[in-house]
């Protein structure tokens, strides 16, 4: 976005969202569209704001595609003050910081257990980045869990995918789909349904409670859930906003997002399991509406594939990257993430 049209953007919503008392935090959440993990869980958490912090303090809360701010913008919109707390989509905002993409490579988060450990060992280095150049404090990382394959042609393997169109979310992920002989298309989750509907991608990749929440099943023929990532999710906070709060405070913020955070890992792995029954059709379903998708069984063979995926391809193509806007990036990865699972 160019400065010009951030500056409208933001004249234009300070009209719209009055500035209230110091007491009050502008707050962008993930999109409705996504579902369940920001209807059940991040929604009530800024509806008590006060409440959910033990501070005297409240949440001007809209999700993000209520707001007119693209996803990709949501580094530059905090750095500019506009929002205070932003749900920030990291896969999106990695085009302007690709240090992030270090949380989510693909191959390398193929569950829960492995994306705990990246993110633990990951974290701190992205927040010293986004410090650094986008005034921003992280909070923490969450997932909307493995991100999983449904197309409509009909697919028994990864090699299937050659010659097809699939969604993508980052450039990570599209060089993988490249290397299987895919094209990758860029579009946002919003896009995705109507795309796949009119044929304009014939496959596209999201986690399967987000898909189930979004309709694609019934535009979709068959899923496949092999995790391709984990789809990590931060909140951010504006750093002035974060060094406006007393060192107390810090501490009670803080250890709020802690249980937020700790919250949606939980959320999100039952979510998991029981969208992929909802969307085959399979009962217990209780999360989602069933469907009838057929289950494509993920054979050794691609799981192989993914496994590789980290040192073949995800991390070389994202070192180079990477490395050309933060020197630090690709060693600082290999210190933390790098020796905590022996790459």
């Amino acid at each position: 976005m160019k400065t010009t049209h951030i500056i409208s953007t933001i004249a234009l919503l300070s009209l719209a969202v009055p500035a209230s008392a110091e007491t009050t935090m502008r707050v962008m959440g993930q999109p409705a569209a996504t579902g369940l993990i920001q209807n059940n869980v991040e929604g009530p958490f800024f509806a008590d704001f006060a409440a959910s912090t033990g501070l005297d303090i409240t949440a001007e809360f809209q999700p993000a595609d209520v707001t007119g701010i693209k996803d990709t913008e949501q580094l530059r919109v905090l750095k500019s003050g506009l929002f205070d707390i932003i749900s920030l989509r990291l896969s999106q905002v990695s085009r302007d910081e690709p240090t992030i993409l270090g949380l989510d490579l693909v191959g390398l988060n193929p569950d829960y257990a492995s994306g705990r450990e990246t993110v633990a060992a990951f974290k701190s280095v992205v927040d010293a980045r986004l410090q650094e150049q986008f005034n921003t404090k992280l909070l923490g990382v969450w997932p909307f869990g493995p991100q999983v394959l449904f197309c409509e042609p009909e697919i028994s393997s990864l090699a299937d995918l050659s010659g097809l169109k699939v969604r993508v979310y980052d450039q990570n992920l599209a060089n993988f789909i490249s290397l299987v002989g895919g094209t990758p298309v860029p579009l946002s989750f919003g896009d995705v349904q109507q795309s796949l509907a009119r044929g304009v991608v014939d496959c596209a990749i999201t986690g399967p409670s987000s898909a189930n929440s979004a309709g694609w099943p019934e535009v979709t023929s068959y899923m496949m859930p092999i995790a391709f990532q984990m789809a990590m999710n931060g909140y951010g906070m504006n750093l002035d906003t974060w060094n406006a709060l007393s060192a107390e405070d810090q501490e009670k913020m803080q250890a709020a997002f802690d249980t937020l955070i700790e919250d949606i890992w939980t959320y999100s792995e039952e979510l998991f399991v029981d969208a992929v029954q909802c969307n085959v059709g399979q009962q217990p379903c209780e999360t989602g509406t069933l469907y009838d998708l057929t289950l494509v069984e993920v054979s050794d063979a691609d799981k192989a594939l993914i496994s590789t995926a980290v040192t073949d391809v995800s991390f070389p193509a994202w070192k180079e990257i990477c490395d050309a806007t933060n020197p630090a990036c690709s060693s600082s990865w290999l210190e933390t993430v790098g020796v905590a699972k022996g790459y």
